[in-house]
């Protein structure tokens, strides 16, 4: 799981992808025909077939963070997030400042000792966080400035039957385009492979990739939530890990095409892939870019379960991540042999 490792460990925030866009690019090239890189930033490879459907993948290689907002004289950051954050997660994480070089940095905030009984009960907030860097403020402000990325830290791991890692939204979706594409023999279907930008941020990149590229259909790859764990009703587990790929029915912002989930279950069903069915209460993924586009296109979401989803501890099942490719592989092997409407 090398590749996945390197993927989860590449930083990459929304607008500040050209590191993760570099490793994907060395992957994903000699897979593909053609390679380019779009004024927004996304990656799109193509992907060849003999005339068939134009298909759009798309996993967005963008990660949750922080963009550097003020230093202070004493050298402390304050940060905007880019992406949704739950405060709680923040406390006492290690981060790293990409500025002119990569500086380890803590979450620094006001310690228990000296709150107030009322400061005690109130809900965290971002404003309650910094970064302290270690270094005196002269230091820090040689080194960063505003609008300089921060991500946090975490070690890929490999934990009983999971994946371990920071940053496997998306990246876990990125790794699944790459293998399949790997492993994919013959198929007739111009493929377009998207690894898209600033997806955290109300995906910005897809729209814009698949506006130019007018697929016929569209294929968004992602996580999606696993709650799965202690406390949460069987009606709220919208997934559960182990059990599969989740094709997904609708989101907030997307609902897939019926007769395109119909040829999934279809094709899983008669390959004996483990899959399950998704609807995620809140939420999208770059399935909703795709329906943008004049005339609009057949869309679906393949999502792989997901454990403590924007933290640094995401988890997810690695049988689900093999069938996530087998499915996708099956598909893109007949993909355009069905005539949807």
């Amino acid at each position: 799981m090398d590749l996945l490792r390197k993927l989860t460990q590449t930083p990459g925030t929304p607008g500040q992808e050209r590191r993760i866009r570099e490793l994907v690019k060395s992957e994903l090239e000699p897979l593909v025909d053609e390679i380019r890189i779009d004024r927004l930033g996304n990656l799109i490879g193509l992907k060849k077939g003999n005339g068939g459907a134009r298909i759009m993948l798309s996993a967005h290689m963008d990660q949750i963070g922080f963009m550097v907002s003020h230093i202070d004289d004493e050298g402390f950051i304050r940060f905007n997030p880019t992406g949704g954050f739950d405060p709680r997660t923040l406390m006492a994480q290690r981060v790293v400042v990409h500025g002119k070089e990569d500086l380890p940095g803590v979450m620094g905030s006001k310690p228990i000792h000296i709150l107030s009984d009322e400061e005690k009960k109130k809900p965290l907030k971002i404003s309650d966080f910094f970064v302290d860097l270690g270094l005196p403020g002269e230091k820090v402000k040689e080194l960063v400035r505003v609008g300089d990325p921060v991500t946090w830290t975490g070690e890929f791991e490999e934990m009983g039957d999971m994946y371990l890692a920071r940053a496997m939204d998306d990246r876990i979706g990125v790794y699944i385009m790459i293998e399949a594409l790997r492993r994919i023999k013959n198929h007739d279907c111009d493929i377009f492979a998207v690894a898209a930008v600033q997806e955290e941020v109300g995906i910005r990149g897809a729209i814009a990739s698949a506006t130019e590229i007018k697929p016929e259909i569209g294929i968004a790859l992602d996580i999606t939530i696993a709650n799965d764990t202690p406390g949460a009703k069987s009606y709220e587990r919208v997934t559960e890990m182990g059990k599969g790929v989740a094709i997904k029915r609708m989101d907030s912002y997307s609902i897939s095409s019926p007769p395109l989930v119909s040829h999934f279950e279809e094709i899983a069903e008669r390959e004996k892939i483990p899959w399950q069915t998704e609807i995620l209460p809140r939420g999208g993924t770059d399935a909703a870019a795709m329906w943008h586009i004049p005339g609009g296109a057949h869309l679906i979401t393949l999502s792989i379960p997901c454990r403590y989803v924007h933290s640094t501890v995401e988890l997810v099942h690695k049988d689900d991540v093999e069938a996530g490719i087998k499915l996708l592989v099956a598909y893109l092997e007949e993909a355009g042999n069905k005539d949807y409407y």
